[in-house]
């Protein structure tokens, strides 16, 4: 099939806050350069965190 990638293909970052690897999803496809956080919850300020 063309086009498909295996997921060890995929490009990776590091998140900011908690240091885990995430892997690239579509839905990052057309912001991938600004994606910065792993997830909802990395991406909320410390402040409201704890």
């Amino acid at each position: 099939m063309a086009g498909m990638r295996l997921k060890s293909d995929l490009p990776t970052k590091l998140c900011v806050v908690c240091g885990r690897p995430f892997v690239w999803h579509k839905k990052w496809a057309c912001d991938w350069v600004n994606v910065k956080y792993c997830s909802a919850r990395c991406d909320i300020p410390p402040c409201v965190r704890a």
